[in-house]
């Protein structure tokens, strides 16, 4: 008889069938954070060198720093840094409109810490994303 998937998967991405760590598994949290602080300080950088620190320019210089790289390499400049890529759940090409939506919710920042067993964010359920290590 097939084994039944436990109730509560014993790491994130076992149901998807997903590693529990190394290539392909899910990105933790830590990883994540570091990859936001990056984001975010480089959105930061930009701000101040040529907007005089405008907080509403260094939200949207953010969101556009994740939008663009997301589009052209399937990963911001954080994901990048610490070896992380973003793919769609059923896999194939991100399109635009995912790193789009994805990057505003992600702006909104209450959507990225509502998280599933998949330690995927509403931002990421919202456009069926995942978040992996390369």
């Amino acid at each position: 008889m097939p084994e039944t998937p436990p109730a509560f998967p014993q790491w994130p991405g076992q149901h998807l069938g997903l590693p529990e760590s190394g290539p392909r598994s899910i990105a933790r949290y830590g990883r994540r954070l570091a990859a936001v602080a990056i984001d975010w300080a480089l959105a930061v950088l930009l701000a101040v060198a040529f907007f005089q620190y405008d907080a509403l320019v260094l939200q949207g210089l953010f969101v556009l720093l994740q939008i663009v790289p997301l589009v052209l390499l399937n990963a911001s400049v954080g994901h990048l840094l610490l070896g992380m890529r973003l793919q769609r759940i059923e896999g194939g090409g991100l399109g635009a409109w995912r790193p789009i939506v994805r990057s505003v919710l992600l702006g909104l920042v209450i959507p990225a810490l509502i998280v599933d067993n998949d330690q995927r964010g509403l931002h990421d359920r919202a456009v069926r994303t995942i978040l992996l290590r390369r």
